[in-house]
């Protein structure tokens, strides 16, 4: 725990200008962003007596090893500049929204040629447009299957917009006139977008435009005798007021506003959001926040609209989280700087937006009703958060305690091998910190010398250590430009418990690679599958934990996501070293042509669902060649009618003697949302 006067600044040296400051780590990790009018004033603050500052600010400072600022030339520079260093630095003692549960919301993917209609959970993207969000997946396709009936829009995955297109017949939605069926050229990309746009115009607002402009339609077709098409239009018209009527009308001026209210203790605030728009409540959200200071509501307000509205998308007008900025934003207790905050919404929806705190009507009751969704909120956290700090805490208390470590493991990393037999050797590091998994961190590695278990682990720890002290030399060298920006490196942080899957030989293994770099504060063990055995370097006999230990429990949970991890590697590259085995015998392909294929589609999977014309798109590949590759991928069908090439057994290391578990992969449902990168 480090002393802050030992790291204070001198005195008269902070200016009293206004700016943005940063509080690091002695590892040089950025913990701490925060701005102030006058940072003389404010950084002063944190170096006074530390029992009186509050918990988690004293965990903060006592943490730090060293505080920078910049200075700006207005308080609107020094919002945008905190906003920027929060979401790349991402430090720990920052106050974060964080959902307190997964809502799914109703999602347009504008970024594709032909847009679709679908529910999405989990982080906002760019060029996606988000409605809701709503309480339950269900009410979501109820919507969905009421629009579409005015508004055909395609709501099928990829995968079955490609197949109708090949086979040149829609699916069952196109033939009942539900989907517009762009898939086999009913309309054009265009007509698609229109269809698109007017459902996104319905779902922001634009619902009396949308009524009117039926109303007209059906009209003018029943002056024109065209009494199929006007009982169409009327049909389309009923389907239109149905779905508004399950939109409960709450402001009967038409406002487009976001309420927003807060329930809190100190350490953590509930916060809840109803979005109004026309009048009518269009979604709800929630969020849970660290509180890190012993700040007011007015200060989570400032929060709130700084992290929910910012990093505005030009293309979509949304904001990180997804949300708009809408014409009011109502609020329980106004900023400290509130014209400072409307004007850098103002600057973020290009137009006049009021922040205020209803004092009356309809809009006191509609916040009053938000914080009783707020104090609801936080009471079911409340039960939540106290068992699972407790597990957590207990089971890194225990691993401390059972492993003999210095301090318990806020940071732990996990390396797993993944082969089959010898070959596409590859391998996987998890991260969980606190207990929980940190996926920014993960890292995946492609292992070359490795010829067996224990030499790939060898391999990839050397690597992960050598990276490290390499980055922590360039941090130290104050002429190094990396050192300068002060930007977060790949591999900056070491673990306090490095953790491998597999027994004595892995663990032996990942030890001899840490004491050639001479690193020695950082603790191994192995978790082997077969006892689920905890072997340390050197001992003879494993640790036993209790099965029901939170300890054992812990580890399991990042040994089996480390496995996970690496089996969606290996599985890529797999895909691609069939891809390149499968087309070595291809006359007129050469290894120009074939790179090209593997860069355009991926997979032997995409390759092989991909028609002659569009092998010919591929620079270099015409007819002939397209129809030599289409013969050497083909699918050969057993007398069954099954597919011949079954998939291989993979496996990873596992048990004191590092023998192999092999077995049918299972699916794995969360290869496509994980992030990470090959490590050179």
């Amino acid at each position: 725990m480090a002393d802050p006067s030992t790291y204070r600044p001198a005195v008269g040296s902070i200016p009293e200008s206004p700016g943005v400051y940063k509080f690091r780590d002695p590892n040089g990790r950025v913990i701490y962003v925060g701005k102030a009018k006058s940072l003389r004033q404010r950084l002063n603050s944190y170096f006074a007596d530390v029992a009186g500052l509050h918990p988690r600010t004293r965990q903060m400072v006592t943490t730090a090893g060293s505080v920078e600022w910049t200075v700006v030339g207005t308080e609107v520079e020094a919002l945008q500049l905190e906003y920027n260093w929060i979401k790349e630095f991402d430090p720990r003692f920052n106050v974060r929204y964080r959902d307190d549960k997964s809502y799914p919301s109703l999602a347009v993917t504008l970024n594709e040629e032909y847009p679709r209609l679908q529910v999405m959970r989990g982080p906002k993207r760019k060029g996606v447009r988000y409605f809701g969000p709503y309480a339950h997946a269900w009410a979501i396709r109820e919507t969905l299957d009421t629009l579409t009936r005015v508004f055909p829009a395609r709501t099928c995955s990829n995968g079955v917009f490609k197949r109708a297109g090949q086979i040149g017949r829609p699916c069952l939605l196109g033939y009942i006139g539900k989907c517009a069926a762009p898939c086999v050229g009913r309309v054009s990309a265009d007509e698609h977008r229109q269809i698109v746009d007017d459902f996104c115009d319905f779902m922001a607002g634009k619902t009396d435009l949308m009524i009117k402009r039926l109303e007209r339609e059906m009209a003018e077709a029943s002056e024109a005798l065209e009494f199929e098409k006007a009982a169409r239009l009327r049909d389309d018209l009923g389907a239109l007021k149905r779905a508004m009527e399950k939109q409960a009308v709450v402001l009967g001026d038409g406002t487009d506003a976001d309420v927003v209210a807060f329930a809190q203790d100190e350490l953590e605030a509930a916060v809840q959001v109803f979005h109004v728009r026309g009048g009518r409540v269009r979604g709800q959200r929630g969020w849970i926040v660290d509180k890190v200071e012993e700040v007011t509501t007015g200060e989570l307000v400032e929060q709130f609209l700084l992290q929910v509205y910012g990093g505005i998308d030009e293309q979509t007008g949304v904001g990180e989280a997804g949300e708009q900025v809408p014409r009011e934003v109502l609020v329980p207790e106004l900023p400290e700087d509130a014209d400072v905050y409307t004007e850098l919404l103002e600057e973020l929806r290009g137009g006049k937006v009021s922040l205020r705190v209803p004092q009356r009507g309809d809009k006191r009751s509609l916040l009053e009703t938000v914080e009783r969704n707020a104090k609801e909120a936080f009471a079911r956290h409340r039960v939540k958060r106290a068992s699972d700090l407790t597990a957590r805490s207990l089971a890194l208390s225990e691993l401390q305690e059972a492993l003999e470590l210095p301090d318990a493991p806020l940071r732990i990393e996990c390396i797993d091998i993944s082969h089959v037999q010898g070959t596409n050797v590859v391998a996987s590091m998890v991260v969980f910190e606190d207990g929980l998994a940190k996926k920014s961190d993960y890292r995946r590695f492609s292992v070359t010398n490795g010829t067996d278990d224990t030499a790939a682990m060898a391999e990839v720890v050397r690597r992960r250590f050598a990276r490290h002290l390499k980055e922590e030399a360039d941090r130290r060298d104050e002429q190094g430009v990396a050192a300068e920006e002060g930007r977060p490196r790949r591999f900056a942080y070491p673990p306090n418990l490095l953790v491998v899957d597999g027994g004595a030989p892995q663990v032996a293994a990942a030890s001899r690679s840490l004491d050639e770099l001479g690193v020695v504060d950082v603790a191994v063990c192995g978790l082997a599958k077969r006892m689920e055995e905890v072997w340390l370097p050197g001992d003879t006999d494993p640790v036993i934990l209790p099965r029901t230990s939170e300890a054992l429990y812990l580890l399991q949970r990042v040994r089996d996501e480390a496995h996970r991890f690496a089996i969606t590697y290996h599985r890529q590259k797999r895909s691609t070293s069939m891809l390149v085995s499968l087309l070595d015998d291809v006359p007129g392909l050469g290894d120009t042509r074939r790179k090209a294929l593997m860069k355009q589609f991926g997979s032997l999977k995409r390759l092989r669902a991909a028609t002659v014309e569009e092998l010919m798109g591929v620079p270099g590949i015409g007819r002939r060649t397209a129809e030599a590759v289409q013969a050497a991928i083909a699918e050969p069908a057993d007398p069954r009618g099954a597919a011949t090439d079954a998939a291989p057994v993979e496996a990873s290391t596992t048990g004191p003697q590092g023998a192999a578990e092999r077995g049918t992969p299972r699916p794995d449902a969360g290869a496509t949302a994980e992030v990470g990168r090959v490590a050179s």
